[in-house]
C-alpha cells in the first residue's frame, strides 16, 4: 500500500483562506508578534464572551506552564492531574519544582474523578489541573465544588476542547483562574504550533505576557510599532521564549472564523460513527448533555470482552486496512518517568489500567471526505464483524 492510500489518524483542515493570511503576514514584514497576534488575541477573547483576557503563545505546554507560574506554584507545592492525559500536562508542573500528584479518571467520559481527587488532597496541594478529554468537558459545577471545598487554584488544561460547551457556557469563560487552550496542528483548530491562555484575571494576564518574552516589562508589539523611539525597556523576572508568530495568528484568526463549522463537521462523523458501530463489540464515547457541546477532537471507542481481536490486535488491522488509529492515552503513571519518580503501580489508578487495554481511537478532523468516512466504516466493520 502506497502512503497516498493510507488515511492518517488526523490531518489538519487548512484552505486557501489560511494560506493566503499567513502570507499576507509574511509579506508585511512582521514574522515576530505583532499587530496579527494582537488581534487574534482580542478576538478570541470575543469569542469567549466579556470579561476575559486572552494571551497567546507557542504552544499550549508554554500557556500550562506561565499559568501555574502566573497563580504562584512553586517548589513544595503540589497539583493534582489526571493520570489520564499526555505528559504535558504534568511535565509543567515540575518545571516548577512543584510535584503533579496523579489521579484517576471517570469510568465514563475518562475525565478526572472528581472524588478521587479530593481524596488525594493533602496540605501541600495548592492546584487541580483537569483535562477535558476528547473534546468532552469536565463537570462544571462538581470542579467548582472541589475547589471551592480544598481552597484549590484550578488551571484548565483544555487543549482538546475548543469550541465545547459545558452548563451553558463556554469552556474558557468559567470563573476558573486560567484556561488553557492548543492549536496544534492536530487538534480542533491549528496554528500550525501554537496555544492560548484565557483568564478572567487582569494579572494573571499581565505576569503572562510579562514571562511569556524574557520577562521584559514592556510588550514586543508596543515597542517596535512606535513612531516615538521606544527602544527602553526593563527585565523585570527571568522569562522564557514562549510567544506566538504573526503568520502563526493570522492562520488562526481564519480557523476562529470557521471554529462552529469545523466542529459541526466533526460532529456529524461522530454521529455516523455512532450509528454504524451500535452493534458492534465497542463502547463508543460518553456525549455531552443535554445543552452542553462536545468538541469532537478525538473519537475514542473501547473494545469489549467479546470483540475477535484485542486493542493491538485492532489497530494493526485497521493499518493494514490503510486506516491510522491511535491510543489515546498511554495512562502518566505507566511512563518510566513518572511511574519510577512517585512510585506509581496499576493498582494505584484501577479505572485508568483498565480501560487503557481497551481503547482506540478512530480518524475525526473536519477535512475528512464522506468517502473517507465510509472508508473508517467498513474497515472497523471488516476487522470486528
Amino acid at each position: 500500500m502506497s502512503a497516498e492510500d493510507f488515511l492518517p489518524f488526523a490531518l489538519p483542515d487548512i484552505g486557501k483562506e489560511e494560506i493566503e493570511a499567513a502570507a499576507d503576514a509574511m509579506r508585511s514584514g512582521w514574522l515576530t508578534t505583532g499587530p496579527r497576534a494582537a488581534a487574534f488575541e482580542r478576538e478570541f477573547a470575543e469569542f469567549l464572551g466579556e470579561g476575559v483576557h486572552a494571551v497567546a503563545l507557542n504552544s499550549a505546554t508554554a500557556g500550562l506552564h506561565l499559568a501555574l507560574e502566573a497563580v504562584g506554584i512553586g517548589p513544595g507545592d503540589e497539583v493534582l492531574v489526571p493520570t489520564w492525559t499526555f505528559t504535558s500536562t504534568a511535565e509543567v508542573v515540575r518545571y516548577l519544582g512543584a510535584d503533579p500528584v496523579m489521579v484517576d479518571v471517570d469510568p465514563v467520559t475518562l475525565n478526572l474523578d472528581l472524588e478521587a481527587a479530593a481524596a488525594a488532597v493533602t496540605p501541600r496541594t495548592r492546584a487541580v489541573m483537569p483535562v477535558h478529554f476528547a473534546g468532552l468537558a469536565v463537570d462544571r459545577s462538581g470542579l467548582e465544588k472541589l475547589a471551592r471545598n480544598c481552597g484549590l487554584i484550578v488551571v484548565e488544561d483544555a487543549a482538546h476542547s475548543f469550541p465545547t460547551v459545558s452548563a451553558g457556557s463556554l469552556v474558557g469563560a468559567g470563573a476558573s483562574e486560567a484556561v488553557v487552550f492548543s492549536f496544534y496542528a492536530t487538534k480542533t483548530m491549528t496554528t500550525g504550533e501554537g496555544g492560548m491562555v484565557v483568564t478572567s484575571d487582569p494579572d494573571v494576564a499581565k505576569r503572562i505576557r510579562t514571562m511569556r518574552l524574557h520577562g521584559i516589562s514592556r510588550d514586543v508589539f508596543d515597542r517596535y510599532r512606535s513612531t516615538v523611539p521606544s527602544w527602553q525597556y526593563e527585565v523585570v523576572a527571568p522569562g522564557f521564549k514562549y510567544n506566538l508568530t504573526d503568520p502563526a495568528a493570522a492562520m488562526g484568526r481564519v480557523q476562529l472564523g470557521r471554529a462552529h463549522e469545523m466542529r459541526d463537521r466533526r460532529g456529524a462523523i461522530a454521529a455516523v460513527y455512532d450509528e454504524a458501530f451500535a452493534d458492534l463489540p465497542l463502547e463508543l464515547p460518553a456525549h455531552a448533555d443535554p445543552g452542553d457541546v462536545h468538541a469532537w477532537h478525538l473519537y475514542v471507542t473501547r473494545l469489549t470482552a467479546d470483540a475477535a481481536v484485542g486493542r493491538d490486535a485492532f489497530i494493526e488491522e485497521m493499518a493494514r486496512a490503510g486506516v491510522g488509529c491511535s491510543v489515546h492515552f498511554i495512562p502518566l503513571h505507566k511512563h518510566p518517568y513518572w511511574r519510577d519518580r512517585y512510585a506509581l503501580t496499576d493498582e494505584q489508578f484501577p479505572v485508568a489500567s483498565a480501560q487503557f487495554e481497551r481503547v482506540a481511537s478512530l480518524p475525526i478532523f473536519s477535512s475528512m471526505s464522506d468517502a473517507q468516512v465510509d472508508r473508517v466504516v467498513r474497515a472497523v466493520r471488516r476487522v470486528l464483524g
